[in-house]
């Protein structure tokens, strides 16, 4: 959000809508980063659910200051990794003429469309990475709601079960939507992207998820 709508907005207010490439490889880096950060907190939060849910008699030492902080460092630092890898590749890149982003700002995708050198190698590491980074956080929160599942299914009141599943509902609401829509634009194949899908697919990313 904060690495995408401010440059949007100065455009619109300047009516121009250029970016240098430094910039823009310095805001696909910082918006790749946000976006990984984002779903490795995802789980994280899944986690943080599962054991307030699940072992709230543990959540104190499961969940104390010192495991946040090296959960937080941990996904800071791999984010970040994955990030530079994306950017370096994506310097090594020649692109000719005809350098009109069809997107709202630089991102893997539409600069890949534009690149006129072999692109296979960032194809092949946009899938490979984006797969781990999506399916790793997933995983745990199919998990951790797994169980908190199983947990709220065994509470005797009505009541005490809507409680809990409505302390679960943004959170859920956010993965379906950040989930659905890193899926179709960062996993799908190269060939079956069009421009239209992936600008309605980064409004919902980008702008709603956070609002949420």
């Amino acid at each position: 959000f904060s690495t995408t709508i401010p440059k949007m907005l100065v455009n619109i207010q300047r009516q121009s809508q250029t970016i240098p490439y430094g910039g823009c490889l310095v805001q696909m880096h910082f918006f790749m980063t946000f976006g990984a950060l984002d779903d490795f907190l995802l789980g994280v939060m899944a986690y943080d659910r599962y054991v307030a849910i699940c072992r709230p008699l543990h959540y104190s030492t499961l969940m104390r200051p010192l495991v946040c902080v090296l959960l937080l460092v941990a996904c800071w630092l791999l984010t970040n990794l994955a990030a530079l890898l994306h950017t370096l590749l994506m310097a090594r890149l020649s692109f000719c003429a005809g350098n009109n982003i069809h997107h709202f700002f630089c991102d893997v995708v539409p600069l890949l469309q534009l690149s006129c050198s072999d692109t296979s190698t960032n194809q092949v590491a946009l899938f490979t990475v984006g797969s781990m980074i999506l399916t790793g956080p997933l995983s745990l929160i199919i998990l951790s709601y797994a169980h908190i599942i199983s947990t709220i299914l065994r509470v005797p009141s009505a009541s005490g079960r809507q409680k809990a599943f409505s302390t679960c509902g943004s959170h859920l609401t956010v993965v379906f939507l950040f989930y659905g829509t890193a899926i179709v634009v960062y996993l799908c194949p190269h060939s079956s992207h069009s421009g239209d899908k992936d600008r309605v697919a980064a409004v919902l990313y980008t702008v709603v998820t956070p609002l949420l």
